[in-house]
């Protein structure tokens, strides 16, 4: 019927594997249009006072949809984990964290799971700095147990002092103002995809004053950088341009 073709349509559109079910999932793996997937991690943590504690999971999450999109239909983004390891911000009520060993244990579970679902390339997207060493210190060990195209990437590592300087009015330093802390670069995407995430009446009220030079314009052109960048980077993973060497064993 016209109602099951649009659905099969819908499916085939999809990007979230949460939206997806067990039948659509199954036929598109199987047919081989499915060629990565895209793990965001983040945060939910303080972000001064001006800011929704959610930002870190919205904004990868946005960059991840997005590169999906650029790709479609052969990226899915696999929406997971939301907390992660905060632990420094645990000064601020209604932060949430995860130990490390916690946190490095559920990602592991998740990329087992997409990987036994078929998934040859994952890209691990990262919003939150505190989850960067932890996982870059167990890196080598997921691609020797895994065996796969597995690659760590913070969704600001394709940016650039270049970038900063040309976009950022409150400070140019890598990456104390970029990507910095619900300072310029943040707030200004928060301005240009959720607004409703920003207190305007505390930007100005609050010891750092560098939100205030936040752009809705600002946000936007960072963030089509980023997703072009990242776009790049998994379509280089897809095509086998961009391939992670697994560590050998010890002899």
């Amino acid at each position: 019927t016209q109602l099951c073709s649009v659905r099969q349509m819908e499916s085939h559109l999809q990007i979230q594997v949460g939206k997806l079910t067990r039948r659509e999932f199954r036929l598109r793996m199987g047919s081989g249009e499915l060629q990565a997937c895209i793990l965001p991690l983040a945060a939910i943590e303080q972000h001064l006072e001006h800011m929704a504690m959610e930002h870190d999971w919205r904004s990868v999450s946005l960059m991840a949809r997005k590169v999906a999109e650029n790709l479609s239909p052969k990226v899915l983004v696999a929406e997971a984990i939301m907390a992660g390891i905060s632990e420094h911000h645990m000064k601020h009520p209604g932060t949430l964290t995860l130990k490390p060993g916690t946190f490095l244990a559920v990602v592991s579970d998740v990329i087992e799971s997409l990987s036994r679902a078929g998934f040859q390339n994952i890209l691990v997207l990262n919003g939150h700095g505190g989850n960067v060493i932890p996982c870059q210190q167990t890196w080598d060990q997921f691609l020797r147990y895994f065996q796969i195209n597995l690659h760590f990437l913070s969704y600001w590592d394709v940016l650039n002092q270049h970038d900063a300087k040309e976009l950022l009015k409150s400070g140019h330093r890598l990456p104390e103002d970029l990507p910095g802390h619900a300072q310029e670069f943040e707030t200004s995407i928060a301005l240009k995809w959720f607004p409703e995430n920003v207190r305007s009446d505390a930007v100005e009220d609050q010891r750092d004053r560098t939100p205030a030079e936040a752009r809705p314009e600002t946000g936007e052109a960072f963030t089509e950088r980023i997703v072009h960048r990242l776009s790049d980077y998994l379509k280089e993973m897809i095509d086998g341009r961009r391939q992670q060497i697994i560590p050998p064993f010890h002899p």
